[in-house]
């Protein structure tokens, strides 16, 4: 099974290494990390780092394609007019397309979400109406061959979904058992709709400080109305 994970500067790690820990396991796993360019790909927090072993040109096909978000990133790849064909050219091989977090915003803008519900992170869930998608605040959602996911720890959980509907619901909970994922958070504060109103302030000025760190001027220049939107976050 291929499974092709999409990845590039300013993506936030987990949302690619989440998917991986769980969707490598399956029988005859593939898993190809593909970018622009081949290379090393640098995170959002500019310390950890990936390598992209394939660029696009090089990759035509996938079971399974996987769309990771960014704090800011996003913004860049939801424009890039290379990526978002290949994408759907992706797209129309695969027996899934997925995505984390602000992901959902790329296959939006490449056209695949409308009409379709779609969920992302809390932060920037309210661009998806700006492509035609139907925003919702399920931990993930399928509709047809899409599966979209929250924010970042979300891919776990639409991968142990996703895991169920390949190799069955048993193998899957032992795929979850294997990586040990039991979450049991110190703070009940992992949601915008638990969260009390000081922590999402706080939220919102750490994803606002971290957005224009992953910007460059010119970024923050040209995608100013998009930061703007980025600031409006609706709870709802």
């Amino acid at each position: 099974m291929e499974i092709v994970i999409y990845i590039y500067n300013g993506l936030t790690a987990l949302d690619a290494v989440g998917p991986y820990e769980v969707l490598s396991r399956l029988p005859d796993a593939d898993v190809k990390f593909v970018a622009k360019e081949k290379g090393v790909i640098v995170t959002d927090t500019h310390f950890l780092k990936l390598v992209a072993e394939y660029d696009m040109t090089e990759i035509e096909k996938a079971d399974i394609l996987i769309i990771p978000g960014s704090v800011a990133g996003f913004i860049r790849e939801s424009q890039d007019k290379n990526l978002l064909p290949w994408i759907n050219r992706i797209h129309e091989t695969t027996i899934w397309t997925t995505s984390v977090c602000s992901g959902s915003i790329i296959l939006a803008a490449a056209g695949l979400l409308k009409n379709k519900k779609a969920t992302s992170h809390w932060g920037v869930i309210h661009l998806l109406k700006s492509y035609g998608a139907i925003p919702t605040s399920e931990r993930y959602v399928q509709e047809g061959k899409i599966i979209t996911a929250q924010g970042v720890s979300a891919g776990i959980d639409m991968s142990l979904y996703l895991a169920g509907q390949i190799v069955g619901v048993e193998k899957a909970k032992a795929y979850q058992l294997f990586i040990e994922y039991d979450p049991s958070p110190p703070f009940n504060s992992g949601s915008i709709n638990k969260a009390d109103n000081g922590t999402i302030d706080l939220a919102q000025k750490i994803l606002g400080k971290e957005a224009k760190k992953d910007l460059s001027i010119w970024d923050i220049v040209k995608n100013a109305k998009t930061l703007i939107k980025l600031k409006k976050i609706n709870k709802n």
